[in-house]
């Protein structure tokens, strides 16, 4: 498996203000091989931040563009294998629909169309996932840990029976606040935080080991949305468990 960060958290830590260089290079050094999404709004962009992956010797897996079209065939061209669903139906019928019409058109190019498992979307439950896969059976799964967890799912579960859907994972924890504290939505619950630092019994260690019992050879992304210190700092210890958990 290959280890990188998946960067939302990082953004809004740093106001959305960055030089991608240095956060590549931050990364590189204390043990990431990439970021999820290399994100242009031109052909040019894509192609010169391309190229700074390259030359700094890490990867993407995925390239986000002003439209879907233009994300399909970004990704396409640049030799990546996925995109993230979009569908916006709150319905689950229409939200099924919408994403198999993403599939076919981008299918033309060779690229998976992969569910992001979230709270607070049309997918967030155990049960509307593995409904969703029953109805858009060609759908990958950009599968996140946290998310599943955080809502009662079994994380084990959906790696032993869609192991060959996974297009790849987010390794996040969520640490719920206290009952008196929470709030009605699903982000004044509690927030998430650094690999095994959760309090809802997420077992991570298990979940690597189990990925690596299925063969699955993909990219792991760590995610933290919510950093409370330097993001380098708190990506650090995510990976310094991950290398223990794995015995690295």
């Amino acid at each position: 498996m290959k280890y990188g960060v998946a960067d939302y958290g990082m953004s809004v830590w740093d106001g959305d203000m960055w030089d991608l260089e240095d956060r590549l290079l931050g990364l590189k050094q204390i043990g990431y091989e990439g970021l999820e999404r290399l994100r242009g709004l031109t052909e040019a962009d894509v192609v010169t931040r391309s190229a700074l992956f390259r030359r700094l010797g890490m990867s993407y897996t995925t390239v986000a563009g002003p439209s879907q079209e233009h994300s399909i065939q970004w990704t396409a061209a640049m030799g990546c294998r996925y995109v993230w669903a979009a569908a916006k139906a709150a319905d689950m019928a229409a939200y099924c629909r919408q994403t198999n019409a993403q599939i076919k058109a981008a299918a033309k190019w060779g690229v998976n169309v992969a569910i992001h498992n979230h709270m607070g979307s049309r997918v967030e439950s155990q049960a509307e996932l593995e409904s969703f896969l029953r109805h858009c059976p060609r759908a990958m799964i950009v599968f996140d840990t946290g998310h599943l967890a955080a809502v009662g799912g079994d994380c084990v579960r959906i790696i032993r029976k869609y192991a060959d859907r996974i297009a790849v994972m987010h390794l996040k924890d969520w640490l719920a606040y206290p009952p008196a504290k929470q709030g009605k939505e699903w982000y004044q619950k509690g927030r998430f935080c650094g690999l095994g630092k959760g309090n809802i019994g997420l077992d991570l260690v298990k979940v690597l080991k189990t990925l690596k019992s299925v063969r699955w050879n993909g990219w792991c992304m760590v995610e933290h949305d919510t950093h409370l210190q330097d993001p380098f700092t708190d990506l650090k210890l995510s990976r310094q468990f991950i290398r223990r958990a794995i015995g690295e």
